[in-house]
């Protein structure tokens, strides 16, 4: 069972809503895109707060998890999305024209970074944009606990992360440190905004 299917109950109640900072990105992320455009949230976890922004919003929503009871509480907070379990790295089935990744890349070994950024260049349309989340501050891999569960955590520098997205072909728009890295757990937070050339 994965560490997340243990947690389930209390992660939906954990992240109830997004921060007015990381609203705005979002508002950048989705800015031009035609109602009914499908949309990729890789790493949903229940579905709260982004499935339920997207679906609210009117975009076809797509999400990824590798948990089965996130993706059960998923599947009653946004019934009419597309839910799929399946790994973060994963190829991708269909093109979309946006996607996000949130809080969840740095579950990942670094190592697979670089396949996550070019299997969702991959599944984008051209122009389509991409926005996630990874950890702020040169780190070795780490574990920490959440609600008593232990967790696995890696993430580059936040340079080599910017070096792999582009290296994957996408252009960076922004990047901005959500949260300083403080020492010990607290490694600082970074979100980027990529987008697939449109040509």
């Amino acid at each position: 069972m994965q560490p997340y299917d243990r947690i389930a109950g209390q992660w939906v109640r954990f992240r109830p809503a997004l921060r007015a900072e990381e609203l705005a990105l979002f508002d950048r992320w989705l800015d031009g895109l035609p109602t009914g455009a499908a949309v990729l949230d890789l790493g949903c976890g229940t579905g709260r707060p982004i499935a339920e922004l997207l679906d609210k919003r009117g975009f076809g929503v797509t999400g990824i998890d590798h948990s089965t009871a996130m993706l059960d509480q998923a599947r009653q907070a946004v019934p009419g999305a597309n839910w799929c379990q399946a790994e973060l790295d994963a190829p991708l089935a269909q093109p979309f024209a946006a996607a996000v990744c949130w809080d969840a890349i740095f579950h990942l070994e670094r190592a697979r970074h670089a396949v996550v950024f070019r299997e969702v260049w991959r599944g984008l349309s051209p122009g389509g944009r991409f926005l996630f989340t990874t950890g702020g501050s040169a780190q070795p891999p780490f574990t920490d606990t959440m609600f008593g569960r232990e967790f696995f955590y890696d993430a580059p520098a936040p340079a080599e992360t910017l070096a792999l997205v582009q290296a994957a072909g996408f252009a960076v728009l922004t990047d901005v440190m959500l949260e300083l890295p403080r020492g010990g757990r607290e490694k600082g937070r970074m979100a980027v905004l990529a987008e697939k050339p449109a040509t």
